[in-house]
C-alpha cells in the first residue's frame, strides 16, 4: 500500500457513520470516504471526537480503524485516534494502528482524572515510544478538563521527533500562536492545525499547518479554497472564503453533544448517508433542521 504522507493542509475529522441500531455502518462509511478524497481533502482523520471514540471499546475502535485505512487504501494519509483514559489501551490502539498501516496517530489526553504534568509526560511518552508512527498530540480542553500547554507540547516535542503536531481545539487564538512559535523553536516542522474552522486564516498567517475542523466533511471546498488561496497569496479570495467560514460556529450550537448535527450537515450537503449517533446524543427535530438550512444559507453552503 503506497501512503502519501503529509503533514498540512485541510484534513477532516470524519464522522463514524451508524445505523439504526447504532451499529457501524460499512457501506455508509464507504460513501463518505469516497465524497471526501474526491473533494480534495488532504488527509483523513478517524476516530476522534466527531467520531464518536469515546462511545466505543477497543476492539470496536480497532475494528472501525481497519476497516478506514483497507478501504482507504493509501489514497490519502490515514490518521487514527488512538487517546484513552488508560496507558495500556492507548498502546493497544496505537500499536494496532501501525500494524493497520496508519499514517499515523492522533492522541488525545486522558480526561476526567486530571493528571499532574509529570504524570501526563510520563502517558505520552510511553505512547511515542511504542511505535516509530508519527503522533499528533490533541488539545481540547473543554472535553477533557485539562490543556495541553506550548511549554508542555515543546517538551515532548524536543524529546520524541515523532511528536510531529497537534489538533488545537481551543477557543483561543494567542495559544495556537504560542504553540507555533514555541514549539517550532525545537521542531520547525511541527504541525499546528486548528480545530475550529473560523481559526484557520489566523493559523495559517501565524505559520500553522492547517485545519482539522468538522466543516470539511460537509463544506470541504470552504477551507479548502481558502487553504489554496492563501499558499498563492491571493488574498482577496482569502476573505471571501474567511467571510463564509465565520458563519458556520453557531451549527456546533444546535445541541450537545454537537455530532449529530456534523451527520445532519453531511446528509443536508447532498450525501445519502445514514445520521443516527450514540446514544445520550438527542434526535434531530425540525426547529434544529430549519437552523441548519440558515447557517448553511448565510455561509453559502449549497443544500440538497
Amino acid at each position: 500500500m503506497n501512503i502519501i504522507h503529509t503533514n498540512a493542509g485541510i484534513i477532516p475529522p470524519v464522522p463514524t457513520i451508524l445505523n439504526e441500531q447504532q451499529k457501524f455502518d460499512r457501506d455508509g462509511m464507504q460513501l463518505l470516504i469516497d465524497s471526501l478524497i474526491a473533494k480534495g481533502v488532504h488527509g483523513l482523520f478517524f476516530l476522534g471526537t466527531a467520531g464518536e471514540f469515546n462511545q466505543f471499546n477497543a476492539g470496536e475502535r480497532e475494528e472501525i480503524a481497519k476497516f478506514c485505512i483497507d478501504y482507504t487504501d493509501g489514497r490519502l494519509p490515514v490518521w487514527i485516534g488512538t487517546g484513552s483514559n488508560t496507558t495500556s489501551e492507548a498502546l493497544r490502539l496505537t500499536r494496532h494502528a501501525a500494524r493497520s498501516g496508519a499514517t499515523g496517530v492522533v492522541v488525545i489526553n486522558p480526561y476526567y482524572c486530571k493528571l499532574s504534568e509529570e504524570s501526563l509526560f510520563t502517558h505520552y511518552a510511553a505512547i511515542a515510544e511504542a511505535s516509530e508512527l508519527p503522533l499528533m498530540l490533541y488539545n481540547f480542553p473543554a472535553l477533557t478538563g485539562q490543556d495541553l500547554s506550548p511549554a508542555f507540547v515543546r517538551r515532548l516535542a524536543a524529546r520524541y521527533p515523532n511528536v510531529v503536531g497537534i489538533k488545537e481545539t481551543v477557543d483561543q487564538l494567542s495559544h495556537i500562536r504560542q504553540m507555533i512559535l514555541l514549539v517550532q523553536e525545537v521542531n520547525p516542522a511541527f504541525a499546528v492545525f486548528c480545530g475550529f474552522d473560523e481559526y484557520l486564516l489566523p493559523t495559517l498567517a501565524a505559520g500553522g499547518a492547517g485545519a482539522i475542523a468538522a466543516s470539511a466533511n460537509f463544506a470541504p471546498q470552504l477551507m479548502l479554497g481558502l487553504y489554496s488561496s492563501f499558499q498563492q497569496n491571493q488574498f482577496k479570495e482569502v476573505l471571501e472564503y474567511h467571510r463564509k467560514l465565520i458563519q458556520i460556529p453557531p451549527l456546533y450550537a444546535l445541541d450537545d453533544p454537537f455530532i449529530p448535527a456534523i451527520k445532519e450537515a453531511v446528509r443536508l450537503a447532498g450525501l445519502p448517508v445514514p445520521t443516527f449517533s450514540h446514544t445520550p446524543a438527542n434526535p434531530w427535530n425540525e426547529e434544529k433542521e430549519r437552523q441548519l438550512k440558515q447557517i448553511f444559507t448565510k455561509a453559502g453552503i449549497p443544500f440538497a
